[in-house]
């Protein structure tokens, strides 16, 4: 049974991002080609009637997957009839509530189908769910080589090679503020972009005015007095006037910060060209809604560096595809919240689980 990381972005039924697929799939042809039944598990999007449909028609097309139908039930006699070096996708796990519960019976269940147990799933790993920490309690378990190439990489990330940047977007602070804590005294400078800036803004007496902001207070925060933490010296904001790249000083209470503007690209440039390590995870910008101009510019940046880099975040990986630099990196990760989870920690529920802990 391989639990893997198939939680992709869908459009009208179709997969418009593959990467997280595209890393499964070398493990999946390792076991097909040793002679193993392979019954592939996975979870798509946060509301249960999501199905995997989709990433099922992707496996079809790379390893000749069959299609489970539900989760168990029928699907169980499917993978009994499995033949060796054939592929079976289940559906969505999230359709059974007592996955996110990591309920036992679940887990014993899903493991009558199987004699081992692997781990492919880095980006999911983070989640104390069935078939993550439920399912070594019953297999024997293993980790998958994607999600040991993740775990490799980013246990790199924590002792970094100076000159060090760490570029850090996305939203809520509250989440990542360990995380800054941490990297701000074992990274040389931190860059603090997205959303989570306007925290810090906000926090200096700026006006921030209708721009997203986190559950938290960072006024007289320890964090502000570090000198080594990096902030946008211009932004991009969108208001009754319009789009308007201005200073942080000149928002006003009508607009919205949406993104970073040139000029703080600009300033980034040297520090980028001169670090060794580059750690990034999350856009600069309000991805969803298009500004994504912030985020490229910087991906497009830290290509042309000799920096070995490493990123993660799912948007933060799509611009960087979207732009075809998946070359000029060091490692893209799959992982969004699990790589903020291990680097603050050193370790995953999943990693305790299999491990015994």
């Amino acid at each position: 049974m391989l639990r893997a990381g198939l939680n992709v972005p869908v459009k009208d039924g179709v997969v418009t991002e593959r990467f997280r697929i595209e890393q499964a799939v070398p493990t999946i042809k390792y076991l097909q080609d040793k002679g193993a039944k392979v019954i592939v598990i996975g979870h798509i999007g946060r509301e249960p009637e999501e199905s995997l449909k989709p990433v099922f028609t992707v496996l079809q097309e790379m390893v000749g997957a069959k299609w489970g139908g539900e989760l168990l039930g029928e699907a169980s006699i499917l993978a009994g009839e499995l033949l060796y070096g054939e592929v079976l996708l289940l559906e969505n796990l999230r359709r059974d509530p007592r996955e996110e519960a990591d309920e036992d019976s679940l887990s014993a269940e899903l493991a009558a189908l199987a004699d081992l147990y692997v781990n492919d799933a880095f980006a999911d790993s983070h989640r104390a769910h069935s078939s993550i920490v439920g399912l070594p309690r019953h297999l024997p378990s293993y980790f998958g080589p994607s999600f040991m190439k993740e775990y490799e990489a980013l246990s790199k990330a924590l002792k970094p090679t100076s000159p060090s940047l760490f570029v850090i977007g996305g939203a809520k602070f509250e989440t990542k503020m360990p995380l800054v804590e941490k990297f701000s005294s074992r990274y040389d400078q931190v860059f603090i972009g997205g959303a989570l800036v306007n925290d810090v803004f906000k926090a200096r007496g700026l006006q921030v005015g209708k721009s997203l902001v986190s559950d938290i207070d960072l006024t007289n925060n320890d964090l502000l007095k570090k000198t080594n933490i990096i902030l946008p010296i211009d932004v991009m904001t969108t208001g009754p006037n319009g789009q308007r790249t201005v200073t942080p000083e000149e928002v006003t209470e009508d607009e919205m910060i949406m993104d970073v503007g040139p000029a703080t690209i600009e300033m980034l440039a040297p520090r980028i060209a001169s670090a060794r390590t580059i750690l990034w995870n999350g856009p600069l910008g309000n991805f969803e809604r298009g500004f994504a101009g912030g985020t490229e510019a910087l991906a497009e940046s830290i290509a042309r560096s000799d920096a070995h880099s490493i990123v993660g975040g799912g948007d933060t990986i799509a611009a960087i595809r979207g732009l075809h630099l998946d070359n000029d990196f060091g490692f893209l990760s799959t992982a969004g919240g699990a790589m903020l989870t291990f680097l603050e920690t050193g370790t995953l529920p999943a990693i305790d689980a299999v491990l015994g802990r």
